[in-house]
């Protein structure tokens, strides 16, 4: 089981940007020094808490601290961007990587970022302008013919090629024929996993759902994957989950239940998919009262919380659960203090690792 690390990232309103920011590069220079092999970070456009509307930036800063670790965004909200512009950022950021770059890509749901775009209304449908518009970057990645290509989401001619000025659509990533490409998942059954499986993407589990739900993404994936004509790999499967190891089962308990996680969820996360009536996909019974999802809730059914025996464990029985996997994506956090999430990542890799070396 390899080991990485999934920032949204998450960071207390309060917190000035420019501070997140340092946070953000502090956490993914940290998590190369202790030896994760990959990290992913997300886009948001409109929630303070989730404040990277750019996070191709700070992966290209982070790539400069870094050595070893493979970045990637997580995701790059394809309904949100014009195909052409983001086909050549997506391209020179994979040159700038040199190889040690993985494209995360998604709808983008978050209801702020889909009022911007005008996902709100009727008729206008962010699932099918993230196909149009992978294809379209895809396309663009090839030798795509002179012309204007145009639908109901996007616009944009690809030129004469004018060889004495050098005018042509030139920039294609440095890995051949693209970066690794991972898509998300968060709803039962997810209709982009079994997108995923059919295109020979990695598929990549949310943090919040219980193990019931990502039996089911693991599912959508296979049957997706079968239905092309793919044979589909667990070690190709990307789980997040919120976990957290300290010396002891008390005091990691202690600092889930009354530290930076319960600060998050309680402050943030709760309240927001309250607001959007998505507190069910936390649920292990549906039926569940909306108030019985608490942090007490989440330490004992999902998240992943004790000493480095105690947090082996739990990721054993995870892994036969599901059926297997193959990377395991700790979530970031603003950790307070800064020794408590070094602390975790280092006895994450170091200790827990290596007592799930057996697991295949």
């Amino acid at each position: 089981m390899q080991l990485g690390l999934f920032m949204m990232p998450l960071h207390p309103s309060y917190r000035p940007v420019a501070d997140c920011y340092d946070r953000d590069i502090d956490q993914l220079v940290v998590a190369d020094k202790v030896g994760f092999a990959e990290a992913w970070l997300g886009e948001h456009f409109t929630e303070k808490w989730e404040n990277a509307p750019a996070p191709d930036l700070l992966l290209a800063k982070a790539l400069a601290l870094t050595e070893n670790i493979k970045l990637g965004t997580g995701v790059s909200c394809l309904a949100y961007h014009n195909p052409f512009v983001l086909a050549h950022r997506i391209a020179q950021l994979d040159h700038m990587a040199r190889g040690r770059f993985q494209w995360g890509i998604g709808t983008g749901s978050f209801p702020g970022d889909m009022i911007v775009f005008g996902y709100d209304e009727d008729g206008k449908d962010q699932r099918a302008m993230t196909i149009k518009s992978v294809d379209a970057v895809l396309d663009l990645w090839t030798d795509p013919e002179p012309g204007n290509y145009a639908n109901e989401f996007f616009e944009y001619r690809v030129p004469e090629i004018q060889r004495d000025v050098g005018v042509k659509v030139f920039l294609k990533p440095y890995q051949k024929p693209h970066p690794p490409i991972g898509v998300a998942g968060i709803t039962p059954n997810s209709s982009t996993l079994a997108m995923a499986g059919a295109r020979g993407w990695l598929p990549m589990s949310i943090n919040l759902v219980p193990t019931p739900i990502l039996v089911t993404h693991w599912d959508a994936f296979e049957q997706g994957a079968v239905k092309a004509g793919r044979q589909p790999d667990r070690r190709d499967w990307r789980i997040s989950r919120e976990v957290f190891v300290a010396e002891t089962n008390d005091a990691a308990l202690t600092e889930a239940r009354t530290g930076t996680m319960r600060r998050d969820y309680e402050n943030y996360v709760f309240p927001i998919l309250a607001k959007n009536n998505l507190l069910s996909l936390l649920k292990l019974d549906p039926e569940m009262p909306d108030r019985e999802v608490n942090v007490d809730y989440m330490v004992e059914n999902v998240w992943i919380v004790g000493g480095p025996e105690e947090v082996a464990i739990k990721l054993r029985q995870l892994h036969e659960d599901v059926g297997g996997f193959g990377v395991l994506l700790t979530m970031g956090h603003e950790w307070s203090p800064r020794d408590v999430w070094e602390d975790s990542f280092r006895l994450l890799k170091d200790e827990v690792q290596p007592m799930l070396s057996d697991l295949s």
